[in-house]
């Protein structure tokens, strides 16, 4: 079988709930207030960050984009987009269960929304990129999920029919985007349920 993974929330940690209350605690005095600042500075992922994704945007325009919009110090700004790559530490239990895959002859691949720098750090800094087959950074293709043509693109150059990929991602509508260009897609909730998934699906 051909296994997809994103990266963010599935490979590799990323809880930004957390780690905005850590960084900027001035804007996160309570739980409400982080969540509202997690909203307003990545906006879902679109916006400036997701043309940052799109790799048609660099980290100083971001950053005066975010913010000029949200009345956050530039510097404070600078700050959390230069510590997100360290934020993105591996999940050791995922990162088990793609060994796992591996041994049983499965092959993996990546799909991940990322930025060029970060992901610059993430292939230098993880010895385990070598168990994918290949994969595709939304930045290096300048395409992000959940649009259509990033699964059509990601097919094509993985050499594999849509039927025949299975995909693992934490955001619902990158899940229901895979299902609609023909994938085999399952909802990431926790390195526990993936195992449990990938045991239904006969792969462990």
């Amino acid at each position: 079988m051909n296994v997809v993974f994103d990266f963010g929330g599935v490979v590799f940690r990323w809880k930004p709930h957390e780690f905005m209350a850590r960084l900027l605690p001035q804007h996160a005095p309570d739980d409400a207030a982080t969540q509202r600042l997690v909203r307003y500075f990545f906006q879902e992922f679109g916006g400036e960050w997701g043309e940052f994704d799109r790799g048609t945007i660099g980290i100083g325009p971001l950053a005066e984009g975010i913010a000029s919009r949200t009345g956050i110090e530039l510097a404070d700004v600078h700050r959390v987009i230069a510590a997100v790559p360290m934020e993105l530490q591996p999940v050791p239990q995922t990162v088990a269960l793609m060994k796992r895959l591996r041994e049983r002859g499965h092959r993996l691949f990546f799909l991940s929304n990322m930025p060029a720098s970060y992901a610059d750090h993430l292939e230098s800094t993880n010895a385990f990129f070598e168990w994918f087959e290949d994969g595709v950074f939304s930045s290096r293709v300048q395409l992000i999920k959940p649009e259509p043509a990033i699964y059509h693109s990601a097919a094509e150059r993985f050499g594999v029919e849509p039927a025949e990929l299975l995909f693992f991602d934490d955001h619902r509508p990158n899940i229901e985007a895979a299902r609609a260009s023909g994938w085999k897609a399952l909802h990431f909730v926790s390195p526990e349920r993936c195992e449990a998934d990938l045991v239904a699906h006969g792969l462990l």
